[in-house]
């Protein structure tokens, strides 16, 4: 007996709401990371009872634990997601986790309890951002994948970067009970939106023949005679790079069973993941150590130490939409090259925050926004070089990468090599703060961002052409 129709079949199968619930699952994994940051110190200092001296190593390894954990789940949720019939199932077993991981790190009475809280959110994001992305590219093609995954990113910078404001305003007004509270509303929006989600291949088996459909398909097709074009253009120098992305006959069984690996060999690739490597480790240096140098350097408490997020989120909210656009326009070697360079002397001069009052937290103020505008910069080159990268792959040996190609691997890799980041960016930053000071241990981020840079120049977007002669 065949299934009935469901209900809004048309809405729930639609482009729009299946983007949109992917954005509202990320933005929720995110929001819900950076809302215990400004709180955490106090967490450790109030309710677990920790001294003074172990707050800094605790709130680096809470952070981390959740980054590990991500990092260690994120390859085996990207074969999950290559391999399941649907997305669906996953991508609601991963909030679950979520949502106890939130009850265990409100309620919780331990650092173990903390700790445990902390890797099952990471396990939901893996989960979240691998399948996630996975789904996106089912709903809109490889055509339309920049653009939507360039305004899904714009979305969820709010949560990433707006959670510490309101985790530390809420803690400081409402306590524990108000930051929970939150923490759930969100949690029941992304649960109803996942449970009423239909994937297109779920709803073409009632002959949902959307215009959408065309449409996208229309653009994809635009945007390969686009390529084309650029083709007849510089016809060698295509037909040399089309030639090295063939994959070679007789590849080891691993590399047949997941094809990803084999791409990981290009340097392109390599290159872009440590553009996510260094993003993530940037964004944990300044949750991890924003809040706990505001208390040392101004004896900031949860909600002052919260409002100076806002320093980073307003530059962040305002060009990093701007800052996709130019990545789709020109390319995203240079705005990894100008953000990555010009974040090297921002962090440098992090140092000249001193301990005082009004003036010297307007410097920090300062020079925290200056450091958003980096970020801002940064935020998309790293996806949209390793998502062109491997189609390219795909394109250039259908047969071997299959009908779906190896996207979903490649996001759950891009995923742990971004958790990755989040895990020892507490680490080092923590380290490095407790032993050399806080302005030393900028000028060491400074110099990763440095290196990161001169990689661009030489490998994102191609080798350029003065390298490419010799």
């Amino acid at each position: 007996m065949a299934k009935s129709k469901p209900i809004g079949l048309a809405w729930r199968s639609s482009t729009l709401f299946i983007v949109s619930t992917v954005g509202i699952g990320l933005f929720t994994d995110l929001f819900l990371y950076g809302l215990v940051v400004p709180i955490l110190p106090f967490i450790l200092e109030d309710r677990i009872g920790l001294p003074q001296d172990q707050i800094q190593s605790h709130v680096s390894a809470l952070l981390a634990a959740y980054a590990g954990a991500s990092v260690l789940s994120s390859l085996p949720a990207g074969i999950i997601a290559d391999r399941v019939p649907t997305r669906q199932a996953p991508f609601l077993i991963g909030l679950v986790a979520l949502l106890a991981a939130t009850l265990m790190l409100f309620l919780g009475q331990s650092v173990p309890v903390l700790v445990v809280a902390r890797i099952l959110q990471g396990m939901s994001a893996a989960v979240v951002w691998t399948i996630g992305l996975a789904l996106v590219l089912d709903t809109v093609g490889p055509g339309n994948l920049g653009k939507t995954i360039g305004s899904i990113f714009g979305f969820i910078s709010i949560g990433e970067l707006a959670a510490p404001v309101l985790g530390g305003v809420v803690y400081k007004k409402a306590g524990y009970t108000g930051v929970f509270g939150m923490g759930c509303a969100i949690l029941a929006i992304d649960f109803i939106m996942r449970l009423l989600l239909i994937e297109k291949k779920v709803a073409a088996q009632w002959h949902v023949d959307r215009p959408e459909t065309r449409v996208d398909q229309a653009e994809q097709d635009g945007i390969t005679g686009d390529e084309e074009s650029a083709n007849e253009e510089e016809p060698l120098l295509r037909r040399k790079e089309a030639d090295s992305y063939k994959v070679p006959e007789g590849q080891p069984k691993a590399v047949k069973a997941f094809p990803i690996l084999y791409c990981l060999k290009d340097p392109r690739l390599l290159t872009a993941l440590l553009l996510a490597f260094n993003q993530a480790t940037l964004l944990a240096t300044f949750d991890a150590t924003i809040p706990t140098e505001a208390k040392q350097l101004f004896d900031f408490d949860s909600l002052k130490s919260g409002l100076l997020f806002i320093s980073l989120v307003l530059p962040y909210l305002l060009l990093g939409p701007v800052a996709g656009w130019l990545v789709d326009r020109f390319g995203p070697k240079p705005a990894a090259v100008l953000g990555f360079g010009y974040l090297v002397p921002v962090l440098i001069l992090l140092r000249l925050a001193r301990p005082g009052g009004t003036s010297q937290i307007v410097i920090y103020c300062v020079l925290l926004a200056l450091c958003g505008i980096g970020l801002a910069i940064i935020g998309s080159p790293s996806i949209v070089e390793s998502s062109y990268v491997v189609d390219m792959y795909s394109k250039t040996n259908p047969n071997f990468f299959g009908e779906q190609g190896p996207y979903a691997q490649l996001y759950g890799i891009n995923s742990m090599i971004f958790s990755l980041g989040l895990t020892l960016g507490p680490l080092l930053s923590g380290g490095l703060k407790d032993r050399i000071g806080y302005g030393n241990m900028n000028v060491v981020v400074a110099m990763l961002c440095l290196a990161t840079a001169f990689l661009s120049v030489v490998y994102v977007g191609g080798k350029p052409k003065f390298l490419q002669r010799r």
